[in-house]
């Protein structure tokens, strides 16, 4: 069964909006390490908190905290992908692969999307979770069981549109039933202390509320 929040040793800190959920300050206080997207280092060192690593094409961070890390820099000039994937693919390289994402939602919506649609692709490498200050997402590729709670708001969105789904312990159901389109499984509830989502191949992300 997958909690609701896994302890992963690693945190992965993007540059969207910082987190302010206390749980997830408090995993940024005592986290084994932090791999920070450049972009992240103030906003971490404003929380009080510096990072282990700084990773990313190097744009957006000053020159003055280019300096001070430079023991910890690590440069990826690719522009062929982002700063969150370059900062999953450096974890994975030092096997670090039981990895938190936090701060790669909020700021702009063009950058959350795309940053939720990379977690079906990193779950081919690593596990993740992407977590907020509203909730949980976690990529799927076969049927999983999900630590719940009953009135939890629960959302499955299907990236592959031709894979069949199954739904057990939660409000609406679904029984063998492709999702063609992300509402279609979308803002439904949990009734137990967990719930089954069964599925043929395919990739989806599923969002549990905190």
């Amino acid at each position: 069964m997958i909690p609701l929040i896994q302890n992963f040793s690693t945190i992965v800190l993007a540059n969207g909006a910082f987190p302010h959920h206390p749980t997830l300050l408090d995993m940024l206080r005592h986290a084994e390490r932090i791999v920070c997207c450049d972009g992240a280092t103030e906003n971490l060192l404003a929380f009080g908190r510096e990072p282990d690593f700084i990773v990313g094409d190097l744009d957006s961070i000053s020159l003055a905290l280019k300096e001070r890390f430079a023991k910890v820099l690590h440069h990826n000039p690719d522009q062929e992908t982002n700063d969150l994937t370059k900062s999953i693919r450096f974890c994975v390289n030092n096997n670090w692969k039981e990895i938190s994402i936090l701060g790669a939602t909020g700021k702009r919506e063009d950058h959350t999307l795309g940053n939720l649609s990379l977690l079906v692709d990193y779950a081919a490498i690593a596990d993740v979770q992407l977590l907020t200050d509203y909730g949980s997402f976690v990529p799927q590729r076969e049927t999983c069981v999900y630590e719940s709670y009953p009135g939890q708001q629960i959302s499955i969105f299907s990236i592959t549109p031709d894979t069949l789904f199954t739904f057990q312990n939660l409000a609406y159901a679904v029984k063998n039933r492709k999702l063609t389109s992300w509402w279609q499984g979308s803002l439904n509830e949990a009734v137990s202390e967990q719930f089954t989502i069964e599925m043929t191949q395919g990739k989806v992300l599923v969002f549990r509320e905190l």
